[in-house]
């Protein structure tokens, strides 16, 4: 039997630990790129050694080539944005249960995905007339969360994200776009968004937007219940 590295402890692996040790040396050199003698200086790694776990950190989109040096990549960013996603599903349940038994109705947390919204938690008061969103999708255009994520994009991500014509699902659903931009306008100015029945006549609710650093909306909060 091979004798264990005296520098690899029990239950660890060695090159994880190394890698590790490099993306967070990537980390603190942002947002200039570091060279691969200032990382391995850093973290104590064999240059050799250092570039080679890099090249494969760069084959998984873990770090990218930038100039002389390397920068943070784009699978770091997905991961970031999940990890954001289960600490504010996590934080947020208190909240939304407290929002329910002041308010007497149901409060929801609607967290972003690439297509739009989906509802991830809720908390209904005892008394509440409730409805199970939860796993769903909704049209943006026609519920207060939709409304409240969309005012809190840039223009051009709302264009992407709505479809070509606005389906109807009651009679007060807002079906033009210029209607639907004067109505997330209004959202921005009051910091809230309102819907009256819009995508089903027996419900009504008020949402916010829950942003994360430069603004982006991650999530929305909705206070919704019946007419």
């Amino acid at each position: 039997m091979a004798a264990r590295d005296p520098g690899e402890r029990e239950g660890r692996i060695q090159s994880v630990d190394r890698a590790a040790a490099l993306l967070a040396a990537v980390a603190d050199a942002a947002p200039e790129p570091a060279p691969v003698a200032l990382l391995a200086a850093r973290t104590g790694i064999n240059r050799t050694t250092a570039w080679r776990l890099l090249a494969t950190l760069e084959d998984n989109a873990l770090v990218e080539r930038r100039d002389a040096g390397y920068v943070l990549g784009a699978a770091l960013a997905r991961l970031a944005e999940a990890a954001a996603r289960d600490a504010l599903e996590r934080a947020a349940h208190p909240v939304l249960a407290r929002v329910a038994t002041v308010s007497g109705e149901t409060a929801s947390l609607a967290v972003a995905r690439r297509s739009g919204l989906l509802y991830v938690d809720a908390a209904a008061a005892a008394e509440a007339v409730s409805e199970d969103w939860l796993g769903r999708h909704v049209p943006l255009h026609a519920t207060s969360a939709g409304k409240a994520f969309l005012a809190a994009l840039p223009p051009a991500e709302v264009d992407a994200l709505l479809p070509a014509r606005l389906p109807a699902f009651t009679g007060t659903t807002i079906t033009s776009r210029e209607a639907l931009d004067e109505e997330l306008a209004a959202t921005r100015a009051r910091g809230f968004a309102v819907c009256l029945g819009e995508l089903d006549a027996r419900w009504q609710g008020v949402a916010a937007a829950v942003v994360g650093p430069g603004g982006r909306p991650l999530a929305c909060v909705d206070l919704w219940g019946a007419v």
